[in-house]
């Protein structure tokens, strides 16, 4: 797909709609809650992977295998939504791709959302689920897009805090901020055809429950970087969670962590989901960046 036609096809289909104002934000949350979407992978996703189910601490948690090579490591991948929003069929196509082109295994935590999901609880969760596959001494990386990038940031630094150091952490268009204070988010407001800061600050307030905002359960940007792995950050220009990725890398960098900071120029929200040309060439930098070498 042409980049130029990406916003075009996203203000057709509505895909802002929800975060255009607090009150489409509340109407989508309580459909969401009367009527929740499958979560399941596609029946069909590609023949070199193999999927299973288990059930932990009531989540459902999904595992990839590449079929053609012993996996080597495991990536547990955070998918975004909004934290309102279940995971895609677009998610389910990176996760097997990942799984087969970096022979790894990915392990995909189906977590609550918003209102029965809170950051506390998720990302305890995640930690708890990365930190059991290094106690059994399986290499691990963690991988968000979005919302799932909040998260994921938010567990990598639970676990650095426990003493587990992750050897890298992949963020695709992270939320890391959820004060939306940035001023620099005005500026980049009319060039997003998808976000809105209204239903954003609404499914965030939802989220952080009885947090504040500046917790980095909540607000990764406010914490502690110091001693973190290596993090690579993909990030397109017509997003407004980019403002909040540069101060991400400065914070990052100042701290002496190793960041590799890819930025998209022109592109949208989660750009690597996407069939574009700069989308697809940055799903391939992911896969790399979480093949075990």
């Amino acid at each position: 797909m042409p980049q130029k036609l990406v916003p075009v096809v996203l203000t057709l289909t509505g895909r802002n709609k929800i975060f255009r104002s607090k009150e489409a934000a509340q109407r989508h949350a309580a459909g969401r809650m009367v009527r929740p979407l499958p979560f399941a992978p596609p029946q069909r996703l590609r023949d070199d992977v193999s999927i299973t189910r288990e059930d932990i601490e009531g989540w459902p948690v999904y595992s990839i295998v590449p079929r053609r090579s012993a996996p080597r490591g495991r990536t547990v991948f955070v998918h975004g939504g909004g934290w309102v929003n279940e995971i895609a069929a677009r998610h389910w196509q990176l996760a097997a791709r990942i799984a087969a082109e970096a022979g790894t295994t990915v392990t995909v935590p189906i977590y609550p959302l918003v209102p029965r999901g809170t950051a506390e609880h998720v990302v305890r969760g995640v930690a708890s689920l990365v930190q059991d596959s290094m106690d059994r001494d399986v290499g691990t990386r963690l991988f968000g897009d979005s919302a799932g990038g909040q998260i994921a940031l938010s567990a990598t630094m639970r676990l650095r805090d426990a003493g587990t150091t992750l050897a890298r952490t992949v963020l695709l268009s992270p939320a890391a901020d959820l004060t939306w204070s940035n001023p620099r988010i005005d500026d980049v407001q009319p060039r997003d055809p998808w976000l809105r800061r209204p239903g954003g600050e609404y499914f965030g307030e939802l989220w952080r429950a009885d947090l504040p905002a500046t917790d980095p359960s909540v607000s990764p940007l406010y914490g502690d970087f110091e001693g973190m792995g290596p993090i690579s950050i993909f990030t397109g220009t017509r997003d407004i969670l980019n403002p909040d990725a540069h101060l991400l890398h400065d914070a990052a960098r100042s701290a002496g962590v190793d960041v590799d900071f890819h930025e998209a120029d022109g592109e949208v929200h989660v750009y690597a989901l996407l069939p574009t040309a700069r989308g697809k060439q940055d799903a391939q930098r992911i896969v790399d960046a979480l093949r075990v070498r």
